[in-house]
């Protein structure tokens, strides 16, 4: 009678464990700033095609307005890392003793436009006085505001609107004169002819070649989980490369993801976002970057070599 009470106490044990997973897969929680984009939907993309988990990552995501409500939870360590976080802002709040690294770029150029409703404002030159949108304090979008400000020397109001949804809306309704947004956002209303555009983010000789939004991570989380980052890394690289192969799954799933038809999504990838713009392996423009980051007030002064340093830390690329 013992033998089969010990015998049963084995096989309950053994169905237990049979039950459990071998493995559990790290989680990573992720801020994106404006969900929709080609460049945004890395980790969407990547999750779907199962390259994530392929590297035993888990990934909790939530979509945020801007680079502000990005920030703010990776600074409190309620995330762990960032997407599309303004590269002033996130200086900003380094420089502000914030727990926030960069460990890769995230948009270097811009696929970013500006448009208006208003047949009279063609161009930036017809913005005086009007008031042109961004998406929020520390944002990209503002610093390509600014920086259309400084070189074509405007008058126009710089006005945070929020997610480009929130901006057609302040536009077609006369809250703001020039809106902002990021295919395939608007493509439609432009091909309808309800609105045009007026300038482009490259139009800012500062923003050509410029990484003007990064991959952030809670210092914290970086030091204690590095390898779960650096794994994580490996697999988004990953995901990028297959983002532009001829796999026609990653247009399908990203139509369905953006609610588009594939030949918007493919014109999306092809015509507005070149690999080379989510290419997370080097910070370009940091000598143009720095001096506008003082003279916008991001900053209060130039960052020290041992600064930027610390600030930045890309896991290299692995061959």
């Amino acid at each position: 009678m013992k033998h089969i009470t010990h015998l049963a106490g084995m096989l309950a044990t053994a169905a237990a464990l049979s039950a459990s997973p071998a493995y559990s897969a790290d989680q990573i929680k992720a801020t994106v700033g404006q969900r929709g984009n080609w460049d945004t939907a890395v980790l969407e993309l990547g999750t779907k095609a199962g390259i994530f988990k392929k590297y035993d990552l888990e990934l909790e995501v939530v979509y945020t307005s801007g680079s502000g409500e990005t920030l703010q939870p990776v600074v409190s360590g309620s995330v762990d890392m960032g997407f599309a976080v303004g590269t002033l802002g996130a200086m900003a709040a380094y420089s502000k003793g914030a727990p926030v690294r960069i460990i890769g770029a995230q948009a270097t150029g811009a696929a970013d436009y500006w448009y208006a409703k208003k047949p009279e404002i063609k161009t930036l030159k017809d913005s005086a006085d009007k008031t042109i949108a961004f998406s929020s304090n520390g944002s990209s979008t503002q610093s390509v505001v600014r920086a259309f400000i400084s070189e074509f020397n405007l008058t126009a109001k710089p006005q945070a609107t929020g997610n480009p949804s929130a901006t057609l809306t302040a536009v077609m309704t006369d809250q703001v004169d020039i809106g902002w947004a990021s295919p395939p956002f608007g493509l439609k209303e432009i091909e309808e002819g309800k609105i045009h555009i007026v300038a482009k983010a490259t139009d800012a000789k500062l923003v050509r070649g410029q990484t003007i939004r990064v991959i952030v991570a809670n210092a914290d989380a970086l030091a204690k989980r590095k390898a779960v980052m650096e794994r994580f890394m490996v697999a988004y690289r990953e995901t990028v490369d297959y983002m532009y192969s001829a796999n026609p799954q990653v247009l399908k799933d990203y139509a369905e993801f953006v609610k588009v038809g594939e030949p918007m999504a493919k014109r999306v990838r092809d015509e507005f976002f070149p690999k080379s713009l989510l290419n997370p392996d080097t910070i370009e423009g940091l000598d143009s970057l720095i001096p506008e980051a003082v003279s916008l007030k991001f900053i209060p002064a130039p960052l020290t070599k041992e600064q930027i340093a610390e600030l930045i830390q890309i896991f290299p690329r692995k061959k």
